[in-house]
């Protein structure tokens, strides 16, 4: 075991230098410096040579050393406010599990659907993407992969449910203009450049074609194999016990705030209150009588911190390609690209943001791309709320690496899915993904922007 560590730690270095070596001629040194660390980072976390949360604080050493970022810089991104949305997130799963009030909620779940695997798979993947049009990808996923992961003791089934829920919750994120933060920062900046806003219905339209095509493949792919595995579910569901019903009030309290919450433009505005305070406050109210389900010195010690930590590496490398320059190196090569067929340049944007989103925060991503998108466009006369609105869509269909999307994370959170298998089905959607949008684009969306 320490013979083969020490071998895919090594393999992890070499790529690191690489990748360093590689890219010196065409960037700067630091830039150069970034590109070979991230390479590193994400070669440890494929053949887990080291923990997880080990790889994941290798950045607050690795930037500062190399002049990258500075350790504050690096290290502010470790408390990012999405952070404390998925502990409040992973409270509420602990207060779930430890009342058994998962195994009640799942037979519930299966008396509604027909009682097999592929049956479960797809009502899952189709659950997970209704849910998230309209609450959070992140809070979706931390909502269902708690109970789903009870659903059947097989370990085939365990990963397939988990990767159901998180891929679901992506490719159901874009659904409406609410659904995921990478809609919102569009249309902010579409209304920061004078451009014509989506109407929210008519997103809807644009986009339910690629949301359709996704959870089909999406749930076909992910049930494949499983005919001869059943679940199980009990006859009878017995009737909740008092801790029970605590915490199937807490959730329903914060479904209906999250809701209530949730703005929809131009009806209705929201409550304009946070999702990580919302979130972090039902976690915190587990501890509080005349709730009290959670005892801190018991109960924060399942809390899968190693999960944050890579969030907190997520954003950090996000920071470093701006504080680089590194986006707007990629920036230049994207400009020398417009001389492309338009469909061609199409595809290559989808193609650049979809596998870049892979070892960054989509929503970093997505903030300093689509301005470079738009100044591009005007220079070029390329349709700009086009090839912005395909950009916006593919950050959100980032399916291989825990830290492409928040959904990712939570789904290797749950210590059933190996990073292996992630990227396994990942790469998988993620090219079905980018044909699906660039096919829509060009045949459906031109016709209506």
């Amino acid at each position: 075991m320490v013979t083969v560590q020490i071998k895919n730690l090594l393999i992890a270095v070499i790529i690191g230098v690489m990748f360093f070596a590689l890219s010196v001629a065409f960037v700067t040194t630091v830039q150069a410096l970034l590109i070979g660390s991230i390479a590193l980072l994400v070669a440890l976390w494929s053949n887990e040579a080291l923990p997880l949360g080990v790889v994941s604080l290798l950045p607050i050493i690795l930037f500062p050393a190399f002049s990258i970022l500075h350790v504050k810089e690096t290290t502010v991104n470790y408390a990012h406010p999405i952070i404390y949305l998925f502990l409040g997130g992973f409270l509420l799963a602990i207060a779930v599990e430890k009342s058994g009030l998962h195994r009640w909620i799942s037979d519930k779940i299966l008396s509604f659907f027909p009682n097999t695997a592929r049956g479960i798979i797809f009502s899952l993947v189709i659950t997970s993407g209704l849910l998230s049009s309209v609450l959070s990808n992140t809070t979706t996923t931390l909502l269902l992969i708690s109970i789903a992961l009870f659903l059947s003791d097989e370990i085939r089934l365990k990963v397939r449910f988990a990767l159901a829920i998180a891929y679901g919750a992506s490719v159901g994120g874009i659904l409406t203009p609410i659904g995921t933060p990478p809609n919102l920062i569009l249309l902010g900046i579409m209304q920061d450049k004078g451009m014509e806003l989506i109407p929210f219905f008519q997103w809807m339209l644009m986009v339910a074609p690629v949301v359709l095509g996704m959870l089909l493949v999406v749930g076909f792919v992910l049930s494949l194999g499983v005919n001869n595995l059943h679940v199980q579910r009990q006859d009878h569901l017995e009737p909740l016990n008092a801790d029970q019903k605590k915490v199937l009030y807490v959730l329903g309290g914060l479904i209906a705030v999250l809701l209530v919450n949730a703005p929809i433009k131009p009806y209705w505005s929201g409550l304009g209150m946070s999702e990580p305070l919302i979130l972090l406050s039902a976690g915190l109210i587990l501890f509080v009588p005349p709730f009290h389900q959670l005892e801190w010195k018991e109960d924060a010690k399942k809390v899968p911190y190693e999960i944050m930590f890579l969030f907190g590496a997520g954003f950090s490398i996000a920071k470093a390609f701006s504080q680089t320059g590194l986006a707007d190196e990629f920036a230049s090569y994207l400009v020398s690209m417009t001389t492309l067929d338009p469909l061609l340049l199409l595809f290559a944007i989808a193609v650049l943001i979809t596998f870049t989103t892979e070892i960054t925060s989509n929503t970093a991503l997505i903030s300093i791309m689509l301005p470079i998108i738009y100044s591009v466009a005007q220079q070029t006369g390329i349709n700009t709320t086009l090839f912005m609105m395909v950009a916006t869509v593919c950050a959100s269909y980032a399916f291989m690496l825990p830290i492409a999307t928040a959904p990712n994370a939570i789904a290797m959170s749950s210590g059933v899915v190996h990073i292996k298998t992630m990227a396994k089905y990942g790469v998988i959607f993620n090219i079905v993904g980018i044909c699906i949008i660039v096919l829509v684009a060009e045949i459906f969306w031109k016709a209506l922007l």
